[in-house]
């Protein structure tokens, strides 16, 4: 399993849903702006944020590192792959990357990934996402929970220092018998400046936005068009 996959398994445990639905409720919103046609969901979790495209008319792919996430997209008949974007065939409207994706990513992976979204996008196509704040990984992510219920238990430890927050997740998963299996592994997710994004040769920054998710200012939205000059 990959470390991915654990959170997969673990996402229910977290209580984030509310959170999901506020930034889906915002995407939305954003892209209600553009004449979107087609759309690319990197990151795409069970589909949720497709679902809600689609039902607008919007024809969408997804694509998600995690084989379980993936999986639960195909089952819904969502079109969803676990591939990377470079793999990805065809061009889009508008691409999206939700709740923290662009956060999992070091600074050459993301550089690199950004490429690829500009090479996906048509013309004047747009790119949304959001990535956490200083605070938002100093003061809300850093800490310790957990969570359980009759099945699973859930211990989350994360940690920020050097502009990385190293997130251990411990799942106990009760087994038929009663005894426990265990599943542990650690995320890393890093912090990225605005200044970062704000000298790319194939995107332009065009609108940045701070707001609160879960505490004062833990997040910003960034929208990108893409450069045809």
């Amino acid at each position: 399993m990959t470390n991915l996959d654990l959170y997969a398994k673990a996402e229910h445990l977290l209580g984030i849903e509310e959170a999901t639905e506020a930034l889906y409720d915002l995407y939305r919103s954003e892209l209600d702006e553009y004449s979107v046609k087609t759309l690319l969901d990197v990151g795409c979790g069970r589909g949720g944020f497709m679902q809600r495209m689609s039902s607008d008319g919007v024809t969408c792919k997804g694509i998600d590192l995690s084989a379980v996430m993936v999986a639960e997209c195909k089952e819904q008949g969502f079109d969803a792959e676990c591939i990377d974007i470079k793999e990805v065939d065809g061009k889009f409207d508008a691409i999206v990357s939700i709740f923290d994706v662009l956060n999992f990513m070091d600074n050459e992976t993301l550089l690199s990934f950004l490429e690829s979204v500009a090479d996906k996008l048509n013309d004047e196509g747009v790119f949304i996402a959001d990535i956490n704040t200083l605070y938002g990984f100093r003061d809300v992510a850093e800490g310790t929970m957990s969570s359980e219920n009759e099945k699973e238990f859930l211990s989350v430890d994360a940690i920020f220092q050097n502009n990385e927050l190293h997130t251990k997740f411990t799942l106990f998963e009760k087994k038929e018998d009663g005894s426990y299996v265990k599943h542990q592994d650690t995320i890393v997710q890093y912090f990225h400046k605005i200044q970062t994004f704000q000298k790319l040769s194939k995107l332009k920054l065009v609108e940045k936005q701070t707001f609160s998710l879960y505490d004062t200012e833990d997040k910003t939205l960034l929208i990108f068009k893409k450069r045809t000059e």
